[in-house]
């Protein structure tokens, strides 16, 4: 099935859960599509199967805190995790007898980037600390290091050959992997009208775009190659500046955001046109939204769990 306009305006929530007493922060999902996974503030890792449309484990982190959680490249079994308590270190967890491979220390402030390679074991990390660290799940040690000059955030492209750092809230700088420590080789300013600080970077599938997120109420489409605006997305509700989470489709072809009263808007990237808004019936602000990288569904969340289907036929 193509993703189209009509099939998102048809989409409802299929499935709600509450596995989790505070507000999710994270949802992934496997490279495969068949396992999605979520961190939440109230210290818990659940584990969702898919295919069966279910929680099948919860792990807890109580002593650091887990955030930002990530499966590892083309693994479903374990995945990679910064901490919002104790210390500022990045962990590799094996989900299968829940036991930590190997730790990441290094950064001296809290990790608000994360982003995977598509192509291999390496991972980037951007901090309150000013820098940006690469890694290689192999080795406990930072295989490189730099510093934007401004808070970070930042994200692989889908070809795992270059990065882009969005860096103060103003720039953003593309660098590339095999040469990073000599400095960006392209940098583009895009200044929002309104104050918002930008608090996660995309690229869309097909690398042609980057998707800019804010805890504004607005969130913004770049060309990647020449950092052009291509839309801003605005007409969401986000008064009290909570950092949502907003994603591309697979397809590239729409973006879409949670809002702090529960709905989903969705937007084309060709017109700019909105072409959905739709009620999850939310309990409270959707921080976080994912859509599934090989299967019609996606994945929303405030405290509560919500996964969607397409009703096509309503």
């Amino acid at each position: 099935m193509k993703i189209t306009d009509s099939v998102l305006r048809s989409f409802r929530v299929a499935r709600t859960f509450r596995e989790n007493s505070q507000k999710v922060n994270c949802v992934d999902y496997s490279s495969n599509g068949e396992s999605a996974i979520s961190s939440s503030d109230d210290d818990s890792i659940v584990l969702y199967d898919c295919q069966e449309g279910k929680p099948i484990r919860t792990l807890y982190s109580k002593k650091y805190g887990v955030d930002l959680i990530r499966y590892t490249h083309g693994d479903a079994n374990t995945v990679v995790y910064s901490s919002n308590k104790l210390d500022d270190t990045i962990r590799y967890l094996s989900l299968t007898d829940n036991k930590y491979i190997r730790y990441f220390p290094g950064h001296t402030d809290r990790v608000v980037a994360l982003s995977m390679s598509p192509v291999d074991d390496t991972f980037i990390s951007g901090s309150l600390d000013m820098t940006i660290r690469l890694w290689d799940l192999r080795s406990p040690n930072c295989q490189g290091l730099t510093n934007p000059l401004g808070k970070p955030v930042c994200s692989y492209d889908p070809e795992g050959l270059i990065f882009a750092a969005g860096v103060d809230s103003e720039a953003i700088k593309l660098y590339d992997l095999r040469s990073f420590d000599k400095g960006p080789f392209a940098s583009f300013e895009t200044l929002f009208s309104r104050v918002c600080e930008w608090t996660g970077l995309k690229f869309s599938r097909d690398g042609k775009q980057i998707l800019i997120s804010t805890n504004g109420g607005a969130i913004r489409i770049l060309d990647a190659f020449n950092g052009s605006v291509l839309h801003t997305f605005s007409g969401y509700n986000n008064s009290k500046g909570i950092s949502l989470e907003a994603c591309f489709t697979p397809d590239s072809d729409f973006v879409m955001i949670g809002s702090e009263d529960g709905r989903v808007h969705v937007w084309s990237t060709e017109s700019g046109m909105k072409i959905a808004v739709l009620d999850g019936k939310h309990s409270g602000p959707i921080n976080t939204l994912q859509f599934n990288p090989k299967y019609m569904t996606f994945a929303s969340a405030c405290s509560n769990m919500a996964f969607w289907l397409p009703c096509v036929g309503d």
